[in-house]
């Protein structure tokens, strides 16, 4: 496992420099929206609770007031060698499914709306949308492309007029991410977006990531230059639209399971740094922090990999998701989490004085350059 490590960090572009980048998934998606949607959907029988999806579902929710300013209280409070602040690069859907619609519909059409619409509902008396702006503008929080929403409506809608069972029970509670039985040869998971249920759905998929990185201008004021896919599948022929429409790097695993539908997939190696047909290049992890994941200590684990990540001349690109700094549901996790992340960051900038804190973006234009 430790060779692997190592080797895994080989390939692709290396630099001298110190270079520290926390890309955090999932900002702007709903998930669980209320503790007692939880304990309704529990008793129904719907599994909230296989793989790793327990935590997500007992946290995780739109962000709030608190939960950025305690965020920003964290990363403003960490410098670099050239006293810049720790800042995440949030990965960011930029819609929700509009249930009401979409039931109005007799589940025959489908219909989204701007993640801020979902915001207003959820926290009518917070002014949470000023904070994603209020991040930006001190470079503390940088969102990027995470995709329209955080949802295969493909697999959704298709199991929504089948009648199928425990999607409508969670479509009554405004949510989806529940595990799905293993009941059809597709396996399509709904948080998987961009995951094929047959090769047409990449027209749609196409429609979904024009339409997605516009809404993403229209509400950030800027395009998006970076993509990364929902929970990973992809077929690659759609790097085309990306390159296209202003993203000009990609998230990937390092050998990526690419989705050509049917639940099928072929094995694409890929490396930090590479570059497509298109232009778009490559951007690969290598460091994760999820404490809401028990059983781990998850900082010093994380900080063996930006050791490694550093030994052989790779930037650290840290992996950690939205759920571990929510406290909407229990503020023990946000809580908890954020002592976590500070202890993380304060033991990077004395084991490295000399790392600089930098966003995906950034880092993407160091490497072209």
């Amino acid at each position: 496992m430790l060779i692997r490590r190592n080797l895994s960090n080989l390939p692709g572009w290396c630099t001298k420099r110190k270079f520290v980048i926390i890309e955090s998934d999932d900002w702007g998606s709903i998930r669980m929206p209320s503790k007692m949607a939880f304990m309704r959907l529990k008793k129904l029988g719907v599994d909230l609770e296989s793989r790793d999806y327990l935590r997500y579902n007992l946290y995780e929710t739109l962000a709030n007031q608190k939960d950025f300013e305690s965020l920003f209280e964290v990363l403003s409070g960490i410098r670099d060698k050239n006293n810049k602040a720790c800042v995440f690069t949030a990965l960011s859907v930029v819609a929700n499914p509009d249930f009401l619609k979409i039931k109005e519909s007799g589940f025959q059409e489908y219909h989204y709306e701007p993640f801020t619409k979902t915001l207003e509902r959820y926290y009518s008396n917070e002014n949470v949308i000023k904070l994603w702006l209020e991040g930006i503008d001190k470079e503390l929080f940088v969102p990027q492309f995470h995709g329209r929403e955080h949802l295969n409506i493909s697999a959704w809608m298709k199991a929504l007029r089948s009648g199928h069972k425990n999607t409508n029970f969670a479509f009554d509670e405004g949510m989806w991410g529940f595990v799905p039985e293993k009941t059809n040869k597709l396996n399509v998971e709904n948080q998987a977006a961009f995951q094929l249920t047959d090769i047409s759905d990449i027209t749609e998929h196409q429609k979904i990531i024009v339409e997605g990185l516009n809404l993403f201008e229209s509400i950030f004021g800027y395009r998006a230059k970076y993509f990364v896919p929902p929970n990973g599948p992809i077929n690659n022929s759609l790097n085309r639209v990306l390159a296209e429409n202003g993203i000009e790097l990609r998230s990937t695993s390092k050998l990526q399971y690419e989705s050509v539908g049917l639940g099928k997939t072929k094995k694409v190696v890929h490396w930090l740094g590479q570059k497509d047909a298109n232009g778009i290049r490559y951007i690969t992890r290598n460091c994760f922090f999820e404490p809401s994941q028990t059983g781990k200590d998850w900082v010093d684990s994380c900080l063996y990999d930006i050791k490694i990540a550093f030994r052989w001349n790779k930037p650290a690109i840290i992996s950690s998701h939205r759920v571990n700094y929510i406290g909407v549901h229990e503020p023990n996790n946000r809580d908890n989490n954020l002592r976590a992340l500070k202890k993380l960051l304060c033991s990077i900038t004395n084991n490295w004085p000399d790392i600089e804190f930098v966003t995906t973006t950034q880092l993407g234009d160091i490497i072209s350059n």
